[in-house]
């Protein structure tokens, strides 16, 4: 990329180098230029240029410890000259382009195709008077009194309402974007860094990092800007993001000192210098490029386009692999504006949420139904008429009554749209839109901070919880209880006077040294208050013990600051251990250790005695120790550190990589166990998760006993009851086989019971939860949540339906993975984005219910009356009213209730249940009689029941009557309140319970039956109403009320008798698979293939293993390579493996499973080595997963071992 900084793109950034020179010893492009290098070539440029980073320092006017002075007038000044720290957002799309994008919707274009023409020919008149006598009953009467200058309104007001849907589809659209925009504002605002301004370490929000500022840098950081390193300690950062590389690269001051924005630290701590934010960063170069890119093709394409091609080209493959890797800056939007434009490419990865599979189905199922009905409609109008006219009254074809003919073949055709129109829910995708954002508005109060729309209704679906312990069960305020220490165990903090001086003194130089100088106890913010602990929680307990011994950590801290560290080995989960070396005034070192107990224990060969002097610790005080000291701590549900120091001579200087060497031979100066309190309002969460149907887990790091004592204390395990609670190493044990593979079977043998996982590394958490995922044992696959605050539960989060990262302990690394960010870090609010999950789908189907009623039954209308009377009862201008009452308005009055306590005292439905339970399918046909009998008998009857002209059969352009008016009439009263049955879906009797709470419900019902008043008293004829009389109203909304009455009634019919309506939007086995999802292209195997049983999922997954394998299997027929030679078609598989001669029978297994004969081994070594080994070391787990399957496969064949049919069942 270097080669790219001098083109024509970058000269507005070099706005007058002399005049930043000026101000600043360097520009703006010296440290871009500067940051295009690496490793050493760096730091070459730097002695070359600055002398070393302290000149650089200098010449930016900043100080290596002090940072700036945050004076407002200098930082405003490097804004104005470096930039600031964010990337201009993606404009967004305007109202316009959002109406546009309405009026792309295909029922839409047909209506105002078919209103244009209506138009058109009512402006039409036929020339001469004669037409009557030509054209017949055609022509037939009611033309007088101006009617005829009256035919365009049909057509004016068809496109009037096609207006007004369509502007509500864009306004919906619009708020939609804005509030996703609040949102990302809102995670933009909240991500915040440690910078070091006048000497005080204080968090700023990422965008008010300036170029000059001293960042400190941590474990877990996703780093904001570009810099240089000053000082760090075992710093190992993930630049996978930016250079595609997965291995973790080493950062030393010396070495390579170049820090990227966008990348993430894995190791370790320390101290950069910012040289270059936003746009001038590496990840913002390469998003203004992006931008710029495509900003230049649209541009180009207008202008010339042969000539520019090639440059286009060029610019592609230089940043086209670094784009699409690119981890977003947080730019002005927040980061997700940028993911979700760099996932597009990709292919889908995350396949649809389950919600959205079941209705697309459901909306495909409906949208032919409707297409047919009003394709028969209109055939029936054409022919009808065609055989009244032509053949029956004898009439010929005239050329002057075209027009007329034409004109009645419109009307049909627009009558046939509108039944369309009627019958495809365009309501569905609103719905779902409203529901969810409401939610995730709502969300937000309950702090739940939803980062991708859809995890919000999984999240209802969820059936397992895997929770960590520490800040999400427990309070995260640790503090040190019981201590033992010169050989006594102290139940309570001891005196300080009671230890020996000397203890005292190395105890609290090794805490106060060895931990992290980001974490301290700050004074409590309000009187009386708890103080403050800031940092690393543990570290603060300990920090706490010293403070409670009458010490103070911060006067060692300042004898031995950060920079006089000699060597530090920081935090990780392999190590499960910290050390500090110091260099001791006499030159000799020393190294401060602490950790998990067992394991630091296990180093220790000398223990600090009653006098504080060093005595020898054997294998056996080791034992006694473990079962007189740590276990009862542990069994009160302690956790335990052992902290334990090592002193080294200066000559020969020790090898310092040489890590085993020297964490070892260590001496023990005490063991302390800290408490973490459980939260007071988690046992009741995790008994209404109980409740609800989901499973909670907790997966830890702490040792056994412990986190047996607080699952107790949460609930997560009760005495006496058939669970289990291992630990990493017994759990790997349990699942792993000989070589050292997971294998599912084992697997389903340990999770349904397993409670708790203790002592677990990041890869346990991820295993497990894949475990759990890919599990086929249960009917229904298992939707799981899981908790992470940790880089290392990264793989986790992003594996799991759900991801929830703790918002104030999670690092930035967990946050980016996750799905939903919780704001207070608290396993109750996991609860809460449970029910909200369940209300959402709940709300949709109460929609559905409502809209399918009146879709039956307007289609139905429709249809039978355009069959019978020529004639559709309810016109194009009042099917669109409908049509927005029953979407629009009542997607947002039912998407919108509340969620009440009851939606967890049920099971979770899961992902085959189909969203149109036998309940509502009962409740849609039920209330579909009812209204039918009442329109018809209206329809037919009605003008003699209420003593009116008949409407039927009534010539074109006639004025409306009143007859039909009341038809339409009565069916908007009765959707109405159908609207209000369709608040309970349960089956429930009482359909008013809690409507107050839900204002918007309530403003829409009454808000649509004002302006249906409007629309009958003075609609006229663009609605084709005639005015209605007081006592016809009282009628029409009589009517209406018999539907609640007859929603009694259909509660009472028990659903049993109702067997045949099961099935309606149910995501068949095979239908699971979204079709985007086709490219099985690699590592994340779908969801929803996960369904399939084991052996279809080897045919998805290995289809290019099972091609090569046939093409070695010679003895196939060519039949059945036709079957598998076009993998798209995939009842060819389905065939296949019904396929009589490949029907495996279980009967009688003659295969080993495992030890299978050597040359059959070899054979299936032979086929698979035409599969290329995956390259990336993160895809073994899942290839070696593929591979055990296929060697554990329990297929017997009645085929000796050694036909090739057999070798194709063991792959299998």
């Amino acid at each position: 990329m270097g080669d790219m900084s001098n083109s024509d793109f970058y000269a507005k950034n070099q706005r007058n180098d002399s005049d930043q020179v000026a101000g600043f010893g360097c520009s703006v492009m010296e440290l871009r230029s500067l940051m295009e290098l690496r490793s050493t070539e760096a730091v070459v440029k730097i002695q070359e240029d600055y002398g070393d980073v302290e000149g650089m320092c200098t010449r930016l006017q900043t100080s290596p410890t002090e940072g700036l002075t945050g004076d407002q007038d200098d930082l405003d000044k490097r804004k104005e000259i470096f930039g600031k720290n964010l990337i201009p957002p993606k404009k967004p799309k305007t109202f316009l382009q959002l109406v546009w994008e309405a009026l792309q919707d295909v029922t839409l274009i047909i209506l105002e195709v078919a209103a244009l023409i209506s138009l058109g020919l009512s402006f039409y008149q036929p020339p001469g008077d004669s037409t009557g006598a030509y054209c017949g009953a055609a022509a037939g009467g009611g033309e007088d009194e101006g009617e005829a200058e009256a035919g365009w309104i049909e057509g004016a007001a068809i496109l009037l309402s096609v207006v007004c849907v369509v502007l509500v589809t864009a306004f919906n659209d619009w708020s939609k974007e804005k509030q996703f925009r609040g949102l990302q504002n809102r995670i933009e605002q909240e991500q915040k860094f440690q910078v070091v301004r006048g000497g005080q370490v204080i968090q700023l929000p990422v965008a008010d990092i300036v170029v000059g500022d001293i960042a400190q840098i941590k474990y877990g950081d996703l780093l904001p800007a570009d810099g240089v390193l000053i000082q760090g300690n075992d710093l190992k950062i993930d630049e996978s993001s930016l250079t595609g590389e997965s291995d973790h690269v080493k950062k030393e001051a010396n070495r390579d000192p170049m820090l990227l924005s966008g990348t993430h630290v894995m190791e370790g701590s320390g101290r950069m210098v910012v040289t270059a934010v936003g746009e001038n960063s590496q990840t913002g170069i390469i998003f203004t490029l992006l931008g710029a890119s495509t900003e230049e093709e649209e541009k180009k394409e207008k202008k010339d386009r042969a000539a520019e091609d090639a440059h286009r080209n060029t610019v592609k493959k230089q940043d086209g692999a670094a784009a699409m890797e690119m981890q977003p800056l947080k730019s002005a939007e927040g980061g997700e504006t940028e993911e979700k434009e760099k996932k597009k490419p990709s292919g889908s990865k995350k396949e649809k949420s389950v919600l959205q599979g079941k209705l697309t189905k459901l909306a495909v199922q409906i949208g032919k139904a409707g297409l047919l009905m009003s394709a028969i409609t209109v055939i029936i109008l054409v022919l009808y008429f065609a055989i009244d006219n032509f053949v029956l009254q004898g009439l010929q074809w005239l050329p002057e009554c075209t027009p007329i003919y034409i004109q009645y073949f419109v009307k049909f055709f627009i009558i046939g749209v509108t039944v369309l129109v009627v019958a495809v829910p365009e309501g569905l995708p609103l719905a779902v839109t409203i529901s969810l954002a409401y939610s995730v508005k709502k969300m937000m109060k309950d702090n739940n901070l939803v980062r991708h729309l859809d995890a919000c209704e999984t999240m209802g679906n969820a059936t397992a919880i895997c929770s960590d312990k520490t800040g999400t069960l427990t309070t995260n305020r640790m503090t040190v209880v019981q201590c033992y220490v010169a050989d006594v165990h102290h139940k309570l903090i001891p005196d300080p006077g009671v230890l020996p001086p000397k203890t005292l003194d190395i105890l609290v130089n090794s805490i106060a040294i060895n931990s992290a100088y980001t974490s301290k106890i700050l004074p409590p913010d309000k009187e009386g208050g708890l103080p403050k602990q800031v940092g690393n929680k543990t570290e603060c307990s300990l920090l706490g013990l010293v403070l409670s011994l009458k010490r103070d950590y911060q006067t060692v801290r300042n004898q031995m600051p950060e920079e006089k560290l000699y060597k530090v080995y920081t935090f990780n989960s392999v190590r499960k251990s910290m050390s500090t070396v110091i260099k001791l005034p006499d030159g000799s070192f020393r190294m401060y250790s602490k950790g998990a107990s067992e394991i630091v224990l296990k180093k220790c060969n000398h223990i600090l005695n009653e006098v504080g002097e060093s005595r020898v610790f054997r294998p056996r005080d080791k034992d006694e120790m473990v079962k007189k000291v740590i276990e009862p701590m542990a069994c009160d549900g302690l956790r335990t550190i052992c902290v334990g120091y090592r002193d080294f001579s200066c000559n020969p200087e020790p090898n310092w990589e040489d890590e085993n060497n020297i964490l070892t031979d260590l001496t023990a100066i005490c063991v302390v166990g800290i408490e973490d309190p459980v939260r007071p309002e988690v046992p009741d969460a995790i008994q209404k998760c109980q409740r609800a149907g989901i499973t909670v887990r907790m997966v830890t790091g702490d040792n056994i006993n412990t986190a047996r004592a607080i699952a107790i204390k949460c609930g997560i395990i009760h005495p006496g009851e058939d669970f289990l609670c291992i630990d990493g190493k017994e759990f790997n044990r349990r699942i792993r086989n000989e070589k050292g593979e997971v294998e599912q079977e084992r697997m389903d043998k340990l999770w349904p019971k397993l409670r708790v996982l203790a002592r677990s590394s990041p890869t346990d958490k991820h295993t497990l939860v894949k475990g759990i995922i890919d599990s086929t044992m249960t009917a229904q696959r298992q939707v799981v949540a899981v908790t992470g605050d940790g880089t290392n539960d990264g793989p986790a989060l992003k594996k799991a339906d759900v991801g929830f990262a703790m918002g104030l302990a999670g690092t930035d690394v967990a946050k980016e993975a996750s799905d939903i960010i919780l704001t207070d870090d608290n396993f109750s609010s996991i609860v809460k984005a449970v029910m909200w999950g369940r209300n959402v789908y709940d709300s949709i189907s109460k929609f559905l219910q409502f809209q399918l009623t009146v879709n039956v039954v307007a289609v139905i209308v429709a249809f039978t009356g355009a069959c019978i009377t020529q004639d559709s009862p309810l016109k194009a201008v009042q099917m669109l009213w409908v049509n927005l009452i029953m979407d629009t308005f009542a997607s947002l009055a039912l998407a919108t209730e509340p969620p009440t306590e009851s939606l967890l005292k049920r099971k979770p439905y899961g992902r085959n249940k189909p969203l149109i339970s036998s309940t509502m399918t009962k409740n849609i046909l039920g209330h579909a009689i009812y209204q039918l009998i009442i329109i018809f008998t209206l329809l037919f009857v009605g003008e003699k029941i209420f003593d009116i002209d008949s409407g039927r059969n009534a010539p074109l352009h006639s004025p409306p009557s009143e007859h039909y008016t009341i038809i339409f009439n009565t069916f908007v009263m009765m959707q109405l309140f159908n609207e209000i049955n369709a608040r309970k879906i349960h089956g429930e009797r009482n359909v008013f319970e809690g409507i107050f709470r839900n204002p918007i419900f309530c403003s829409i019902v009454f808000g649509t039956f004002a302006m249906q008043i409007i629309i009958v008293q003075l609609g006229g004829k663009p609605f084709s109403c005639k005015p209605l009389d007081l006592e016809k109203w009282m009628w029409c909304v009589f009517l209406g009320l018999g539907e609640l009455i007859w929603g009694q009634v259909i509660s009472t019919i028990p659903n049993s008798r109702l067997r045949f309506l099961r099935r309606a939007g149910q995501l068949s086995k095979k239908d699971n698979l979204p079709e985007e999802d086709a490219n099985e292209d690699n590592e994340e195997i779908d969801h929803a293939e996960r369904e399939l049983r084991r052996g279809q999922i080897l045919w998805f997954r290995g289809l290019n293993r099972i091609q090569t394998q046939i093409r070695v299997v010679n003895a196939f027929r060519s039949s059945l390579y036709e079957g598998l030679e076009k993998p798209d078609s995939r009842t060819s598989i389905h065939n296949f493996m019904t396929h009589p001669e490949f029907r495996i029978e279980d009967s009688t297994p003659n295969i080993p499973l495992i030890d299978d004969t050597d040359e059959d081994s070899a054979r299936r070594k032979k086929i698979f080595s035409s599969q290329p080994t995956s390259p990336n070391k993160n895809n073994n787990a899942i290839d070696s997963g593929i591979n055990l399957t296929i060697d554990t496969s329990k297929s017997a064949a009645s085929s000796g071992p050694a036909s090739p049919l057999h070798s194709l069942e063991t792959s299998l």
